[in-house]
């Protein structure tokens, strides 16, 4: 039976459609949806200004039946961070975690989903280092994809020691025992805690930008 869903969403993705429709697909905190936001290209639209992207809005979707899009009918943004766009690095960063977000909601119906994009939009808005907030999001979006890495025992199977350095062993997704590697106990531990923290607690850690250049080095590869 038809009812209407009042939730905070963030948009994903936006396709025009038709003359003066879109197609959104929003992430919320019960999970992804797609909508039709019907005369939404129209200039005088009250829908417009609640679907931009890099914001945070409270939306109301009336569903149809089962299989059909439901309908946009009310939009108002509550937060923009609008400061993304004037940072070409920031823009890119936010773009990548739309993109691996928009991925991994197809599949994961995870409240934690909808958190990690807006702390980190929050994060990039607020001028955080976004070599901070790449890390983070990598093991927080690694957590809800089951493919985090191991923190507390090496590619062999052995507990990590903190007198031990490492590498990263690409082939088994693990930190591999190494002397002199570039991976020390400072790394593992804030590693640790970027994966278990919010943002706003990781970002009050001083003087990371050392171990942020070798642990972003390792995600890449």
């Amino acid at each position: 039976m038809p009812r209407d869903l009042r939730e905070k969403a963030i948009v994903l993705r936006r396709t025009k459609y038709g003359e003066s429709d879109r197609i959104l697909s929003l992430l919320t905190p019960s999970g992804k949806v797609d909508v039709i936001a019907k005369g939404v290209r129209k200039e005088k639209s009250k829908l417009a200004g609640g679907i931009e992207l890099f914001s945070v809005s409270e939306i109301t979707i009336h569903q149809g039946r089962p299989g059909q899009l439901g309908i946009l009918t009310s939009s108002r943004m509550l937060k923009f961070y609008n400061n993304i766009l004037s940072d070409l690095a920031r823009l890119e960063l936010a773009s990548n975690a739309i993109r691996k977000v928009n991925r991994l909601a197809d599949d994961i119906k995870d409240p934690e989903l909808f958190s990690i994009l807006e702390q980190a939009f929050a994060g990039l808005h607020d001028g955080l280092n976004p070599e901070l907030v790449k890390a983070w999001l990598h093991f927080n979006l690694s957590n809800i994809s089951g493919e985090s890495i191991n923190l507390f025992r090496d590619s062999t199977g052995l507990k990590l020691q903190p007198d031990q350095t490492y590498c990263w062993d690409n082939l088994e997704n693990a930190l591999r025992p190494q002397p002199d590697g570039p991976i020390t106990a400072n790394h593992i531990k804030f590693m640790r805690l970027l994966s278990t923290n919010p943002l706003a607690i990781a970002a009050r850690v001083k003087s990371v930008e050392q171990l942020l250049e070798v642990i972003n080095t390792i995600l890449a590869t």
